[in-house]
């Protein structure tokens, strides 16, 4: 019969005929046949089945064999025995290997087939070592798949005892060896199916025998957290997760995380490949331990492999939001990783570039799965940009992109990240810096933030983007001098020519510092920058001094600059006796005090840096009690209105800045100005106005509530300069009347300064709740400001009717007992300066003493071409003199609306800490209106002159590159050379990348960010000096 069958199968007959005569040899297995038939016929079957050339033999061999075997039951188990089953693991069959999946399936039907005979228990037995020696092999997903099959039908062929807790270690390595080549569908559909069967296997091992979990679950870890550079373990690993049972969560993480045998390395390695299995399609709990693990790390304080892993991995689980069936975990995944990572904006701000793809393409298919999932990633969005509001550049399309979904509220939002937050905190965490590349598009180079060092960094910049003045600096010949500004013009330098695309200004900031400056805290950016001008301008008069006792030796500076359209030939210092910050920063203001019952005058003329503009009373700020101001001038002390009176014996701080002295009571006093001052008309009224013709300055230039426009920096310089009525307790003591009397006010500028800084007062003391406040209103920052000069006439008549003191001396004594009285009025006449605006410094947060600070800028020089309609008619001055005083519309509005459209096209930075990116004035104009906690403090504004103030030095000739002078060689020296140093710098780290491209070592990020942090600072130690996470309540970031 088998020699029959044979013939047949290879035979040229019809298919149908074939199969008839198939039917009638299985019929026949009915018969008696003696045992070297029975055995004829299983070889025949056995070949056919594994060796058949085509589906229909394999099928008759199938079909014949399990006939023959039913009725030949003693004859197939005599065929069926340990040796040929041995032979057929061990050796293969004729010319098929040992590891082809059919002779497992022949095995697999043959056990079905003998099962109920005793030898079938031999079977069991050899299987038991051959299954564990298979496995150890290593076998491919396919064969894998059908070993875990017949062990599924047949559990007696799994290994016990010890040899089961092997059997499972070596089949999560095996797991661990997957891999799936293929990119069709149908075969990753099939790829998907065979890990499900072997990880099906390991939990129905599991359930049967738990002593071998443990075990499995620690060669799970052993696989994903090796640092082996040659192997990857294979994401099907993630196929187990959903067989450990959650109970098991808290006492597993707590055993992997307190291991001290498990290196931070192997950790990082370990979640790094937990997070890729986010990808696997059909694993369950995934995302659950995912987090578990991120939550246990935090617990013992391991953040150094948090933020290693986060920063490395964020935006795969970003990526992962694309994939319908792994959207939930990835998007539970992404939540708690940036809602933790809450010192530093680094991981956000990886993944802020993807969100308006994502968010659009989703918003267009229009699923109802799709709007639910972008609620929740919106609500995502809001919390991070809440937390890290200082980046306008990167929210604004973000904003754009999700506006028509819900906001959550600012009292959820602060729930969310309170709950979030790595809150076990120590100071364990080392200073964790980022990788820099190259220098940004913009050309411009950041700041390294050292420890809360943005208030520093936005004011540098500042200056660096004041054209003139850093020009000035660079020209220095500051040669064997190591003096602070020999420092600046090595840090201009640097910013100027360094390839890095940040620089850490480390040796400036120590020696800029002011003692009493804590350490790696928030500072008040308006006192560091008035310190600062002030240390440069007084070493540079002590230098001056020295030179003039030793004529012979250089004094160490070039004269750059010609007498500038600053100082008049009424000045008191000439040009050649002033220093470098008193011709680019330096103006003089000069109050006058007219008592009211006598008609005698008093003045005092003193210099400042700056112009500190208080804000109007008003609804925003009413509530604030702010001190009287007429009883002695407020001294803003990084940047709070301070209560106290200072000691008039106390030394004076020389060239201080002008600070407002008119924040008042409004319960108290009024302001008032009259309808038009007589200065304006170049009068020589010497008698106080009348009453009657003033009117009271109140809360209508703030902004008020209801979307009226919000007050500009021309209303509140118009506020600073404007008449006040000194009466009640703030009368002035006139030394003609010797008796306190009412007294009226004025303050005048009589010299600008080449730069005018102006710095807002946004933070006050509240009193009543002994709490320090911003005031949070926005301002509108004009592009063209007009500052009303009032140049002295003669020097002579001033000095035969009153006694000047043009000392720099400390305008925070009380102005009424130190000003001397006089006669009459000097003859002086008002011109508006325009001024245009060049950069502003933004403090984002809600308190001095937290938040950040960062600046947008741009180049401008003494002349421009573009900006020469500034410079209208006198009519045009006159006419517009007297509405600027008094707040209201001015024809210059017209100008300046022009010039913002052509603004539109000329560059504006943005630079904040490292990071520098192109911006424009439209920006800046609306950084509160989209921003509330972002808010404009200081503002540097470039004078507009009809002659360039570098005289004498000519730009286009070749020997300034970019408008700037050539480098000492000194300074060229040493950015040569750390420019060499930064490309060894890249290369080691290429290197270094390449030989550990699968370890994720905690050294990746060598250079330095900006705010990178714990929670609660603004620079890579955090606030308080400590360096660790025990400072939240410090600051924002």
């Amino acid at each position: 019969m088998d020699k029959i069958l044979e013939g047949l199968v290879s035979s040229s007959h019809p298919l149908p005929l074939k199969r008839v005569i198939v039917r009638k040899v299985v019929e026949s297995a009915e018969h008696g046949l003696d045992e070297a038939q029975c055995e004829a016929m299983f070889d025949l079957t056995t070949r056919l089945i594994l060796e058949g050339q085509d589906l229909f033999q394999r099928q008759v061999g199938h079909q014949v064999l399990e006939a023959y075997a039913r009725y030949h039951r003693p004859e197939f188990e005599s065929f069926f025995n340990k040796t040929f089953v041995l032979g057929l693991l061990q050796q293969g069959y004729h010319s098929l290997d040992r590891k082809d999946v059919a002779i497992l399936d022949y095995i697999h039907n043959g056990l079905k087939l003998i099962i109920s005979c005793p030898s079938v228990l031999d079977l069991f037995s050899l299987l038991q070592v051959e299954v564990l020696r298979m496995v150890c092999e290593r076998p491919e997903p396919q064969l894998c798949a059908r070993l875990s099959d017949l062990l599924t039908d047949f559990v007696q062929c799994i290994p016990k005892g010890k040899l089961s807790v092997t059997f499972c270690q070596q089949l999560v390595r095996t797991i661990g060896h997957f891999q799936c080549v293929s990119t069709e569908e149908k075969e990753l559909r099939e790829y998907v199916s065979q890990v499900t069967k072997v990880s099906n296997l390991l939990q129905n091992i599991w359930k049967a025998e738990p002593s071998t979990l443990l075990p499995s679950l620690q060669e799970v870890f052993a696989s994903i957290s090796s640092t082996d550079a040659t192997f990857e373990p294979s994401v099907a690993l993630a196929s187990l997760v959903q067989h450990i049972p959650l109970q098991m969560i808290t006492v597993l993480i707590r055993s992997l995380t307190t291991d001290p045998n498990v290196k931070d390395a192997s950790m990082t390695q370990a979640l790094c490949r937990m997070i890729d299995w986010l990808s696997w399609p059909l694993a369950q709990h995934v995302e659950t331990w995912v987090i578990a693990l991120l939550k246990g790390l935090a617990a013992v304080q391991k953040f150094t492999i948090l933020i290693d892993v986060t920063l490395l991995k964020i935006e795969l689980v970003f990526n992962r939001l694309w994939f319908p069936l792994v959207r939930p975990g990835a998007l539970a995944v992404l939540s708690h990783m940036l809602l933790s990572f809450q010192h530093s904006p680094e991981a956000f701000h990886l993944v802020v570039p993807h969100v308006v793809h994502l968010v659009h393409s989703f918003k267009s298919d229009g699923q109802p799965s799709s709007t639910a999932f972008l609620v929740q990633l919106t609500e995502l969005i809001h919390c991070m940009m809440y937390h890290y509001s200082g980046f306008p550049d990167l929210y604004e399309p973000v904003l754009e992109a999700i506006k028509d979904f819900p906001k959550p509220s600012e009292e959820k939002i602060k729930l969310i990240l309170n709950q979030s937050a790595w809150t076990s905190q120590s100071n364990s965490l080392a200073s964790c810096l980022s990788r820099l590349s190259g220098k940004s598009e913009t050309g411009k180079t950041g700041l390294i933030n050292l420890g809360n060092t943005c208030y520093m960094n936005s004011v540098i910049q500042a200056l660096f983007m004041a054209t003139d003045f850093r020009r000035q600096v660079l020209s220095l010949n500051l040669n064997g001098c190591n003096s602070l500004m020999k420092k600046l013009q090595h840090l201009f330098a640097f910013l100027a020519h360094t390839q890095r695309e940040a620089y850490a200004p480390r040796i400036f900031f120590e020696a800029s510092r002011p003692p009493w400056f804590t350490p790696r805290s928030q500072q008040d950016c308006s006192e560091y920058l008035r310190f600062l001008l002030d240390r440069l301008h007084e070493e540079e008069k002590v230098l001056k001094v020295q030179s003039s006792h030793k004529p012979s030796e250089s004094l160490g500076y070039n004269e750059v600059a010609n007498k500038t359209a600053l100082l008049t030939e009424t000045s008191y210092t000439s040009d050649g006796e002033k220093t470098l910050i008193e011709k680019m920063f330096g103006g003089k203001l000069r109050t006058h005090i007219c008592c009211l019952n006598c008609r005698s005058t008093s003045q005092k003329v003193e210099a400042f840096t700056d112009l500190s503009l208080a804000f109007c009373p008003s609804s925003s700020v009413e509530n604030l009690p702010f001190q009287d101001a007429a009883a002695a001038l407020n001294v803003q002390d990084g940047g709070l209105m301070q209560t106290s009176v200072p000691d008039p014996s106390e030394e004076p701080v020389v060239y201080n800045s002008a600070t407002a002295a008119f924040v008042c009571n409004t319960t108290v006093k009024e302001r008032t100005i009259d309808s038009l001052p007589d200065e304006l008309h170049c009068t020589e009224n010497t008698s106080a106005p009348d009453e009657s013709s003033k009117i009271v300055l109140n809360k209508g230039i703030s902004q008020k509530p209801g979307g009226e426009t919000p007050p500009s920096v021309t209303d509140l310089l118009n506020y600073f300069l404007a008449p006040e009525i000194l009466t009640g307790d703030n009368q002035y003591y006139c030394e003609n009347c010797a008796s306190l009397q009412n007294a009226e006010k004025t303050m005048h500028i009589t010299e600008e300064p080449e730069y005018l800084i102006l710095t807002l007062l946004r933070f006050s003391y509240d009193q009543k709740y002994q709490v320090r406040r911003k005031i949070l209103d926005d301002v509108s920052l004009p592009l063209v400001l007009e500052l009303p000069v009032k140049r002295i006439s003669t020097l002579s008549s001033l000095s035969e009717n009153w006694s000047i003191d043009v000392d720099f001396t400390d305008i925070s004594e009380n102005l009424a007992k130190k000003l001397k009285p006089s006669g009459t009025e000097e003859a002086c006449c008002a011109k508006l300066v325009p001024y245009l605006l060049s950069s502003v410094v933004v403090h984002s947060g809600i308190s001095s003493e937290s938040g950040h600070y960062y600046s947008y800028a741009r180049n401008i020089t003494g002349t421009e071409s573009s900006y020469q309609m500034c410079h209208q008619s006198e009519t045009l001055v006159l006419a517009s003199s007297q509405s600027h005083l008094l707040g209201r519309d001015s024809p210059t509005a017209i100008i300046e609306q022009d010039l913002e459209n052509k603004e539109m096209s000329k560059e504006w930075f943005l630079f904040n800490d490292s990071r520098v990116t192109f911006t424009s004035f439209q920006s800046v104009q609306k950084i509160t209106s989209r921003f509330p906690k972002d808010t404009a403090y200081v503002l540097l504004y470039k004078k507009q002159n009809s002659t360039n103030g570098l005289s004498g030095k000519n730009t286009t000739s070749g020997l300034w590159v970019n408008g700037d002078p050539p480098l000492q060689k000194e300074l060229m020296d040493a950015i040569t050379k750390d420019n060499k140093l930064y490309l060894q710098e890249q290369e080691l780290n290429a290197r270094a990348r390449a030989l550990q491209a699968a370890s994720a070592s905690c050294s990746f990020r060598p250079n330095g960010f900006d705010d990178n942090d714990p929670p609660g600072s603004c620079g890579p130690t955090g606030g308080g000096g400590g360096g660790g996470f025990n400072t939240v309540g410090r600051l924002v970031f």
